[in-house]
């Protein structure tokens, strides 16, 4: 985790966080998991709580709106501990996310990167 000073290490948009209102009055209580494995790549997985399998070693960031934001230890760390900031676009790609059935995508950025 970050200190006070540097801010949480995870945030989302205003565009993001309406979003994660919306499914979570539709779907219920919501979880992210940004992993280091394939099909989405960098895009965070959000579900259902309790439908995706967080793993003993994966990093709880904070919190986006009232949903958990975990990400890889592995990643975490490849990435040199980063901060995200969590948006919302428009885009109809396949995805295994809930936000997949508004024809929406969350996409993360990095702080201070292009």
């Amino acid at each position: 985790m970050t200190t006070p000073e540097e801010g949480p290490a995870v945030q989302a948009t205003p565009r993001a966080l309406e979003l994660i209102a919306r499914l979570t009055a539709r779907h219920g209580p919501l979880v992210f998991l940004q992993s280091g494995g394939c099909c989405d790549g960098s895009s965070p997985l959000c579900t259902r709580r309790g439908e995706l399998l967080i793993g003993p070693h994966d990093r709880l960031l904070g919190r986006i709106g009232d949903a958990e934001f975990y990400v890889d230890p592995d990643l975490y760390q490849r990435w040199g501990q980063p901060r995200f900031v969590i948006d919302a676009i428009a885009d109809s790609g396949d995805t295994f996310s809930l936000e997949g059935l508004e024809s929406m995508r969350f996409v993360l950025a990095v702080p201070g990167e292009p």
